[in-house]
């Protein structure tokens, strides 16, 4: 392995003593000589004349051979130009790992990358650097997006088949893997990166009208991948190509036989120049070939038929140059869209259908990394969690900025019984079939579920059947800890707001400023969130000891308002004896106690921020303006004002990421942010669907769900968190199911934990007719957006044929684009495919997408215009509390953003009980409160409950731990 320098970088290098013949020193030292290619043509035509009187004019620069540098140079400026215009800020990177200090390589480089407009990078290794710490270098440069070439420059100790193999293929731009070699000896040139020293040598030749059909070539002291890349291109020319080491028997009489002679490394001392033929094409690929020797006249070669070294050594950096820049636009190329060549995972589904632990235990999940790759993420774009999560870095809506969008579609459904008609069932079935079954490129972004309703009533949140995600217990419990993230950072900020009430009660003005601006080694300084008050203030003075008496006390005092603190605590717990709490009963607290209550915590408006939000900067603004209470004069007090926003933001700067996960046939998920449906908007996250949207390309597609029926959640998704991302969706996915047309066509009561009637597992056409009156309007509800619907039936094993088809004619006659039954549940992918057929059917349709108001309209006009044209009310009344707070928002400011009704799912109305399509009511609103940081207006239509509570047999009954296996057991 000691000889293998030679086959790329020996070339380039230095030799000990500088030669009278025509190796260029760096052109950078040159005073007049310049830089690019023309400054490196006229050093050499410099050394050309100095050394003309002992070698021959024939020696001197071949015009051809100038020429061919220039063409490759101008080539690569022009398509690097070309590629600029549609990506301006597409700057290709060329990074050499070097050990020692030898420079001729990086200054060589530099010059010819200056002309073309691309940059080089150094990694510069000590001489003895080993194996292992080159391969260190070699993996973080595969991985780093905006490097486009890698070429290595070391020594010959540690120039093995291990490094060589370290570099990614399509960065290997000097051709020396395994994969580029096979490639090229395979015939496939044109997908490959070919040796830049062994292709100057082929196009010197040719450049020097020599014909290489036929010819007899003789390549001496070549090895590795130069030896095997230059034979394999003389065999393609018609070429007699033979290779041998210095020490072959009879070499002077082959030598004699050869028409060419490629010098792969340097000459042997015992070895005269003499043994090469008279007039034999002699070309150099080692730069010791040119020294001593050469001036002597005994070993003189014949030199008409002489191509010094450094003919090759500046056409291969061109030539390697020109690589990096067909690197770079295959790298664009591939971030264009293309098709995942992803594995899909197979299902074996069983009848009768096990339970959903069973089903989901039974598929073993892809690595998280395979998945990610092959959905184009980069490795330095997650960060794994076990072996089935990762979370996805923000970095790659940067690198996909100029991709465009795929399609996207949201699933909503139509008002629901208390056991849930399988929207996330639904949108799971339906990327398996866009995915496994159709292959398209297809991402499903669900909200992560809380961990109350999980021990509680619900169970698993993770779909169901054979559409689920996988490992269901992973998507159920903890997943990546962004709620415990949500939890911790609530309380602080609920923990600021008392104490401070304290400390403001507790102290004089001067002793408060002192605490809040303390001495430290003698000198009082503000920091940035106290800078940031102090301006807000209008106190424009930044050295704490020039405040006056009235603006330390501005600055030191909130004044909070406690009757008027609407942040609350939260617990991802059901637990109904935190409803109303009284707090600060210890002596130490000095008798300030106040009453107050614990939420669950995805009702926090952090919660809300998260799945709004569109950057980690955006997220801290949107921290700070969150309104936690009023002062004594009615001004807002924001988590800014307590100067707790930088603290926030760090406690949540992880749970914005992304999580990645898989469905049970292998497709990609995103579980991100889980706020409440009713006081909240009820959507997964902006970033999710944004990342997504990137990833499957323009022909792709992101199914993403809203919570409750289509009058909650989908008004929500379009008005709220539309507006917040941008975002225009393509088609709403509708999803209804035998059973809640029955209730809504007059069925007795669904309760959950209750075996359910015989009106709902026998055929009864009548009450399916009468309950279609609220699948037609809550398409009509879709509808007043201008986004085509497909109904999408979940069907169920005692729904039979004729009810089905009732559903989707009456489903198409109400102006659904398509009405189809799915079966995924007992199926998989597969019993969605003529759904994913609709829904691609339908995207093709122009999306006339328009929000339902104006946010600049009055806020009671907003809640009118929504309970009118989506709930079918007569009209809205307010409560004098609501009143008044509609009043004091107006006041503050916040009249111009949007509203997010809570309302109960259970009806169009605010009555649970009217079911069908109720009309001519007047909706209550009991209060109005407001999520400043997520940025809407929130209403309450009659009692709203922020903390649920557990039933009598709550589901931790049947959970339990195997722990020998360390199974989870019971979650559905």
């Amino acid at each position: 392995m000691s000889t293998r320098l030679p086959l790329l970088l020996r070339p380039l290098r230095r030799p000990p003593v500088a030669p009278p013949c025509r190796l260029g020193a760096p052109c950078r030292a040159l005073g007049s000589g310049g830089s690019g290619p023309e400054g490196l043509f006229r050093q050499r035509r410099l050394q050309d004349d100095q050394a003309g009187s002992s070698r021959g004019r024939s020696s001197r620069a071949h015009p051809a051979r100038t020429a061919i540098v220039r063409e490759v140079i101008q080539n690569s400026k022009e398509v690097l130009s070309l590629l600029q215009e549609k990506n301006p800020a597409f700057k290709p990177i060329l990074t050499i790992i070097q050990t020692g200090d030898d420079n001729l390589m990086q200054e060589t480089n530099q010059d010819l990358a200056a002309e073309v407009g691309l940059s080089i990078t150094h990694i510069c290794l000590t001489p003895d650097s080993g194996e292992d710490e080159i391969i260190d270098e070699i993996l973080k440069v595969n991985e780093d997006m905006r490097v486009h070439g890698l070429a290595l420059q070391i020594s010959e100790n540690t120039f093995s088949n291990k490094v060589l193999n370290a570099l990614k293929p399509e960065k290997d731009v000097d051709g020396v893997t395994d994969v580029n070699l096979g490639k090229l000896v395979r015939g496939d040139a044109h997908e490959c990166f070919v040796s830049p020293v062994a292709r100057a040598v082929i196009e010197l030749l040719e450049k020097s009208d020599i014909n290489l059909n036929g010819k007899k070539i003789m390549v001496i002291g070549a090895h590795g991948s130069l030896e095997a890349t230059v034979q394999c291109l003389f065999q393609r020319k018609g070429s007699l190509t033979m290779s041998c080491p210095w020490g072959t028997p009879q070499l002077q009489s082959k030598l004699l036989e050869a028409d060419v002679v490629v010098l792969g490394s340097p000459k042997p001392e015992d070895i005269p120049l003499s043994w090469i033929q008279p007039g034999t094409t002699v070309l150099n690929c080692s730069h010791d070939f040119l020294t001593g020797k050469l001036e002597g006249g005994s070993d003189r070669v014949p030199s008409r038929g002489l191509l010094v070294e450094d003919d090759v050594s500046l056409l291969s950096a061109a030539l390697r140059i020109q690589n990096v820049v067909n690197s770079g636009r295959r790298w664009l190329r591939e971030q264009q869209y293309t098709r995942w060549r992803l594995h899909c995972l197979k299902l074996q589904p069983l009848s009768p259908v096990p339970s959903d632990i069973e089903i989901s235990r039974g598929q073993t999940p892809k690595a998280v990394d395979v998945l990610a790759k092959e959905i184009g993420l980069l490795a330095d774009e997650i960060e794994i969690y076990g072996k089935s999560k990762a979370k996805v870095l923000l970095s790659v809506l940067e690198r996909l900025k100029d991709q465009a969008d795929g399609k996207y579609v949201l699933v909503a459904g139509i008002t629901p019984t208390p056991l849930g008609e399988g929207k996330s069932t639904v949108t799971i079935g339906l990327v398996q079939a866009l995915t496994a079954h159709l292959n398209v490129n297809s991402f499903a972004c669900l909200r992560q579920p809380s961990q109350g309703p999980t021990f509680g009533v619900k169970g698993g949140a993770a779909g169901g059947g054979y559409a689920q995600v996988i490992p269901m217990e992973e998507f159920n419990l903890h997943l990546t800890g962004d709620i415990h993230a949500i939890t911790a950072a609530n309380n602080l900020l609920a923990a600021a707001i008392d104490t401070r009430i304290l400390h403001e009660n507790t102290q004089t003005d001067k002793a408060l400023y002192n605490r809040l601006v303390p001495l430290v080694n003698g000198v009082r300084a503000f920091s940035e969130i106290q800078l940031a008050r102090l301006k807000k203030l209008g106190i424009l003075k930044t050295d704490p000891s020039t405040l006056t008496e009235e603006e330390m006390s501005r600055f030191s005092r909130l004044n909070i308002d406690p009757s008027t603190i609407t942040w609350q605590r939260v617990l991802d717990t059901n637990d109904r004896f935190l409803r109303k709490i009284t707090i600060g009963q210890a002596n130490t607290e000095k008798g300030f106690s106040r009453q107050a209550q614990f939420d669950i915590a995805v009702a926090s408006e952090i919660m809300a921020v998260l799945a709004l939000t569109h950057s980690l900067m955006d997220m801290k603004e949107r921290l700070g303006r969150m309104v936690v209470a009023s002062d004594k004069n009615g001004q807002p007090v924001t988590a800014e004002d307590l100067g707790v926003t930088g603290a926030l933001t760090v406690l949540m700067k992880d749970a914005i990421k992304p999580n990645l996960m898989q469905t049970l046939e292998g497709t990609p998920v995103f579980v991100h942010a889980g706020p409440f449906a009713n006081i909240a908007h009820g959507n997964s996250s902006v970033l999710a669907d944004k990342i997504a949207l990137k990833l499957v390309g323009e022909e792709g597609f992101v199914v993403t769900e809203a919570g409750f029926g289509a009058d909650i959640g989908m008004e929500k998704f379009f008005n709220i968190k539309c507006r917040a991302s941008g975002l225009v969706p393509n088609v709403v996915v509708l999803v209804a199911t035998v059973r809640a047309l029955k209730m809504h066509g007059g069925g007795p009561s669904v309760t959950a934990g209750v075996p359910l009637k015989k009106e709902y597992t026998e055929e009864n056409i009548q009450l399916v007719a009468d309950g279609c009156c609220n699948l037609q309007k809550q398409i009509q509800i879709a509808q007043l957006f201008g986004v085509p619907v497909v109904v999408a039936l979940n069907v169920f094993k005692t729904d039979t044929r004729a009810e089905i088809d009732l559903v989707c004619e009456l489903a198409k006659r109400a102006g659904a684009f398509d009405a189809v039954p799915c079966y995924h549940w007992s199926v998989g992918g597969k019993g969605s495919v003529d759904l994913a057929r609709a829904v691609r059917e339908a995207a093709n349709k122009r999306s006339r997408f328009q929000f339902l108001y104006d946010v600049q309209l009055p806020i009671v006009e907003k809640i009118r215009t929504i309970a009118q044209a989506v709930y079918g009310a007569k009209d809205i009344e307010l409560s004098p509390e609501a009143q008044s707070k509609v009043d004091r928002y107006t006041q503050q400011g916040f009249g111009n953003l949007p509203i997010c009704m809570a309302k109960t799912h259970l009806s169009l109305s605010h009555e649970p009980n009217k079911k069908g399509v109720p009309r001519g009511f007047i909706l209550p609103i009991s209060d109005v409160r407001a999520s400043i940081g997520a940025g809407f207006i929130y209403p309450l239509v009659g009692t709203m409950s922020t903390m649920p509570g557990l039933p009598t047999r709550p589901c931790f009954y049947d959970i339990d731990l195997d722990t020998e296996t360390e199974q989870v057991q019971g979650l559905f």
